[in-house]
Parts: structure tokens; C-alpha cells; sequence
């Protein structure tokens, strides 16, 4: 039987690149975002919809729910988007 070892958490950031993981991470949750609603999450249902309120409203569910996967790994486009932004601080 082979055991699976378990995923080492990242070492804690610097509280100077702690702003650049967040930008990152917006971005790539507004990324996924777009992604979503391209995919057709947050459509106006025809029958049984929300109405008005729903149409006001569900950009802001579809912003949460891709927040969310970005939470919870994303698709690593945060990691690259923090490696390229902490080079690009570097150089300066």
C-alpha cells in the first residue's frame, strides 16, 4: 500500500508581498469570473427566474463563487501572476 504524504503549506509571506498575493489573486478571480459567466453561470433563467433582481444581482454571486476557487487553489494563475509581479518589484 502506498501512502500519499500530504501537501506542505506555503511559508508565510512578507507583509510586502502580501499585497502583491492579493492583487494576483483578484485578478485571477476576476479571470475566472469572465470564465463563468462565459460558461453561462449567472444567466437569466427563463422560467422560474429571479426577475429584475436577479439580473441586478448575480454578477455579484458569480464574483464570490470564482473568489471561492481562488480560495480554494484556483488554477495557479494567482502563483504565476505573483511570481511575474515579485520579479517585476525586483528589478526596481
Amino acid at each position: 500500500m502506498m501512502l500519499i504524504s500530504s501537501v506542505q503549506p506555503a511559508p508565510p509571506l512578507k507583509d510586502e508581498n502580501k499585497a502583491l498575493m492579493a492583487a494576483a489573486q483578484k485578478l485571477e478571480a476576476s479571470f475566472l469570473a469572465e470564465m463563468l459567466k462565459s460558461a453561462g453561470l449567472g444567466a437569466t433563467r427563463a422560467e422560474f427566474g429571479g426577475g429584475a433582481g436577479e439580473d441586478q444581482f448575480s454578477s455579484f454571486l458569480v464574483q464570490e463563487q470564482a473568489m471561492a476557487m481562488v480560495e480554494a487553489g484556483g488554477i495557479g494563475l494567482s502563483e504565476s501572476l505573483y511570481e511575474a509581479l515579485k520579479e517585476r518589484q525586483d528589478e526596481l
